[in-house]
């Protein structure tokens, strides 16, 4: 089940929020009873999907609670009881990490250490025994979890709170259907009163409500729309497509993946308000950045805060000298671009960032702030060009792509260009060019959310809601692209 969708729209949403409002009422809102309405409904919305994984995230969150409560329990400051807790933490970080490496990476790491077997064997003239390359399917939504555990589990050890005591609280905290399955990211603080003692008042219902509708238009009406022409694209053959086709087909699938994740954050978000949660917001206009650095300051806000400070400071940040910062930035980015996918385009895409995060650091932010003129060709070259790499999974057809947007390059393979193919295509995707353009610039969004309020902001509502549901009867949508990280 996902958010856009006509089942979750029509027959969930509703059945949850009436029993979310009917079932703790009594003399005073129950926040307990709204706790648990809570965590079962986001346990059915999660076991919808995920029928058998829904007893791993079970299973992981009672884990941690036990360990997290060990941790905190360790009141001796002997040598002894410092080791207890050391312990304590080690085997709980090693059980969240085992379970993501398990389901999402054992398989790529067996394949390329089975890889290096055979190329060794093949070098000596003997026969090298295989590890067994066991493939699962990936649970939706465990980097995303798995990272909140994390955050939980390492706050605790470091005493900067007390760790959550009612079981149903932590259980809400980690299962929480809004930002479950593909953020965003929430570390404890950010909901740990609102666990405890909440209201809902209609503005903040109706907010979000709002919210929603907009994240589903989003979703909608622009990514899955603009999306069609890269998938258009796959259909016809990399090798067969102009210069500016593949040009704009890697613009469309940079929109397609903006509209797409800040469409979901957006309807995480004012699901959330509805049920009485201030979420974080996941995205501050990142196609206006001035440079890869400001992108990423903009772009999956909370990820990046994540690795900040969960990897990066603790990794000594650039506290210590250039090399080690050097380091640490090498090992944020290696990671980021794993925590995305168990694929080398993702390894590369990773590394792509890191380089440029270097040279800005080095020398070319400078010069971006000299003469910020600059900053628009070169961001106009990073954000397509890094999406193509994160896009294309096939090394061998990301190679050919690259031959069509740099012509110049050697290409392997026979091509029978159709010269005009990007006026075709241009027509009749104009449209969507020209409104993903002009929502990812700030001026006309202020524009825009003045114009949405009163009557004629509750007319255009209703228009992008219906205009959604009209789509998704047809059958138009996609699932979210972030889903599968």
């Amino acid at each position: 089940m996902v958010f856009s969708s006509l089942e979750f729209i029509y027959f969930f949403v509703p059945v949850f929020l009436l029993l979310y409002f009917l079932v703790p009422m009594g003399k005073r809102w129950n926040v307990t009873a709204a706790n648990a309405v809570l965590f079962g409904g986001s346990l059915f919305f999660y076991a919808s999907g995920e029928p058998y994984y829904v007893f791993l995230m079970l299973a992981s969150i009672l884990i941690n609670y036990y360990f997290s409560y060990r941790i905190a329990g360790e009141k001796n400051l002997s040598l002894v009881g410092k080791r207890r807790r050391k312990r304590w933490f080690r085997i709980v970080v090693a059980f969240d990490l085992c379970m993501l490496f398990l389901f999402k990476y054992a398989f790529f790491f067996s394949h390329i250490i089975n890889q290096l077997l055979f190329a060794l064997g093949q070098w000596a003239g003997v026969e090298l025994p295989y590890l067994p390359e066991v493939s699962l399917v990936n649970p939706v939504g465990i980097s995303f979890y798995t990272f909140q555990m994390l955050s939980y589990v390492v706050d605790v050890y470091y005493r900067k709170y007390a760790p959550e005591r009612n079981i149903l609280c932590m259980g809400t905290y980690i299962s929480m259907f809004p930002q479950l399955i593909a953020g965003p990211i929430v570390v404890y603080p950010e909901v740990r009163e609102q666990l405890h003692e909440r209201r809902v008042k209609a503005e903040d219902f109706d907010r979000g409500v709002k919210t929603f509708i907009l994240g589903l238009g989003a979703k909608v009406l622009i990514a899955n729309r603009i999306g069609l022409l890269w998938t258009e694209l796959e259909r016809l053959g990399y090798e067969s497509i102009s210069t500016p086709l593949a040009w704009m087909g890697s613009w469309a699938y940079s929109f397609q993946i903006y509209f797409d994740f800040y469409g979901y954050s957006l309807m995480a978000v004012g699901l959330g308000r509805m049920l009485g949660f201030r979420l974080p917001d996941n995205f501050r206009d990142p196609y206006v950045s001035r440079s890869a650095t400001e992108f990423w300051r903009r772009w999956h806000i909370t990820l990046g805060r994540w690795f900040k400070e969960y990897l990066y400071i603790p990794l000594g940040g650039s506290r210590k000298g250039l090399l080690r910062t050097l380091r640490n930035i090498f090992l944020v980015w290696l990671f980021t671009g794993l925590w995305h996918g168990a694929d080398w385009n993702f390894l590369i895409w990773g590394m792509l960032f890191f380089v440029l995060l270097m040279v800005e650091k080095i020398f070319l932010g400078k010069c971006l702030k000299k003469l910020p003129v600059l900053s628009v060709p070169y961001m106009l070259l990073v954000i397509p060009l890094s999406w193509t790499v994160f896009a294309l999974s096939d090394l061998k057809r990301l190679g050919i792509y690259f031959t069509r947007l740099f012509p110049f390059l050697p290409a392997d393979y026979n091509s029978n260009v159709s010269r005009g193919d990007w006026l075709r295509y241009g027509q009749t995707y104009l449209l969507c060019f020209i409104c993903a353009i002009l929502l990812c610039i700030p001026p006309v969004k202020r524009l825009l959310s003045k114009v949405m309020r009163g009557v004629p902001g509750t007319i255009l509502y209703l228009l992008i809601f219906f205009g959604s549901i009209y789509f998704l009867a047809q059958g138009l949508d996609n699932p979210f692209l972030y889903y599968r990280f």
